[in-house]
């Protein structure tokens, strides 16, 4: 799904490369792993490609731990409880995995590049369970940046070579 979402933004979407890359790093569920397929098919060489991902991603994350409570009230009051209800079950089925390890967890949860994982999960679990503020942001940044790594690894690394 995201490759398809990847090559679907890169063949329609008319930004410059690099404001490409930045902003398919911040859209949930695609974030840094979108973000760096994305500037290795655009040419963005790999330093710069990664500085826009980080970036991109790190952009909600204030937000979303400060305002996400606030927005799932409001959509639960305004006829959108589905989707309030629906953000409550993700970071309840989410909080188990992360509370195994607590702080090392949260970081790995958003570090390992898998489905449903990333920064915005593990920022909306932070929030909604009331995790330390600066505990939970310095463990959500050191994931951002294991998810660099390994992104670019794959990416611009051995199995981005494959691809080519």
């Amino acid at each position: 799904m995201v490759e398809t979402f990847i090559a679907w933004w890169a063949a329609h979407v008319p930004l410059s490369p690099k404001l490409s890359v930045f902003l398919v790093s911040m859209i949930p569920l695609i974030e840094e792993r979108g973000g760096l397929i994305l500037a290795r098919m655009l040419g963005i060489p790999m330093w710069e490609g990664i500085f826009w991902c980080v970036f991109g991603n790190i952009v909600p994350i204030p937000f979303i731990l400060l305002l996400i409570k606030s927005v799932i009230h409001w959509m639960a009051d305004h006829h959108m409880s589905g989707a309030a209800e629906w953000l409550i079950r993700k970071a309840e089925k989410n909080k188990p995995k992360i509370d195994r390890y607590g702080f090392a967890g949260l970081m790995l949860f958003v570090g390992i590049p898998l489905p449903g994982t990333g920064a915005w999960t593990g920022s909306l679990v932070a929030a909604l369970f009331d995790m330390d503020l600066k505990k939970a942001s310095i463990s959500i940044l050191l994931g951002i940046f294991l998810a660099a790594v390994i992104m670019t690894i794959i990416s611009y690394g051995l199995i981005g070579n494959v691809i080519s």
